[in-house]
């Protein structure tokens, strides 16, 4: 097997005197999907915000291609990373949140062309270029010149897809894509990202509670609760055969009501 493209090894989260994380072991393959699924308050999203570099851990280290995320390497040991190592290890992540956090004084086009040309010095042609194929594939060419307050809830989740691939990360992050959508919107979106995930070689990794989507579109699923991975396996596995009483507890709770 190659080495993981994410490795945390004995990651502690907390907030206060809240244990969010709790020495997790965790990691992905490349070009592996792995949704992340569990109760609220389990640490999915918080594992997605770590990665980003949107949140610090307070214990242990995690890799993300090869190279230490929070740390980097001086005189042969780790340190705690400066701004500029921060920054360049967020070039391989790209991460579509639950609310759309578009600009909204811009245009669809102008959304997805921004960060390529300020940081990574794309061409405008060149960026613009790659956005209207990405508006192909999430299925809005038609879009481009259009403003978010025009879009629906899930047009405007599906220009967030095309933004964060627009800066060619290596590792695609979902965290809950469509709690935020109308329940008619959400097969749009679904669809998309399962387009992804099977035409793609990207790295995926999905915080979800759509059962069914995670259990198309993944590899493995990892199911969390108070800070620590329960149990994982292959989805078929894991949602007719859950070896762990908790799990079996959990899915109970949340499929029932789908049947």
């Amino acid at each position: 097997m190659s080495e993981p493209i994410i490795r945390f090894d004995k990651v502690v989260k907390r907030f206060g005197a809240l244990t969010v994380l709790d020495r997790l072991d965790f990691t992905v393959q490349p070009g592996e999907k792995v949704s992340i699924i569990g109760p609220s308050g389990s640490g999915k999203s918080t594992v997605l915000r770590i990665l980003m570099t949107l949140e610090p851990i307070q214990e242990g280290t995690i890799w993300v291609d090869g190279h230490p995320l929070w740390h980097e390497e001086r005189d042969g040991r780790l340190v705690p990373a400066s701004e500029a190592h921060l920054r360049e290890m967020r070039k391989l992540l790209g991460m579509v949140f639950q609310q759309f956090n578009l600009f909204p004084h811009m245009t669809v086009l102008r959304n997805i062309t921004e960060a390529p040309i300020a940081v990574l010095g794309m061409s405008k042609q060149e960026a613009r270029e790659r956005a209207m194929e990405l508006l192909e594939l999430v299925g809005l060419a038609d879009q481009a010149d259009k403003f978010p307050h025009q879009l629906s809830g899930g047009q405007q989740q599906r220009v967030g897809i095309a933004r964060a691939l627009a800066m060619r990360p290596k590792i695609m992050l979902f965290d809950e894509p469509t709690s935020a959508l109308d329940p008619e919107l959400v097969g749009e979106v679904l669809t998309v990202i399962g387009k992804l995930a099977h035409e793609h070689d990207l790295t995926m990794l999905l915080v979800t509670h759509e059962m069914r989507f995670a259990r198309e579109v993944s590899d493995r699923v990892c199911f969390f609760d108070q800070g620590r991975m329960v149990e994982e396996g292959p989805p078929d596995q894991l949602f007719t055969e859950p070896r762990e009483a908790r799990t079996r507890e959990f899915l109970k709770a949340v499929l029932a009501p789908q049947e």
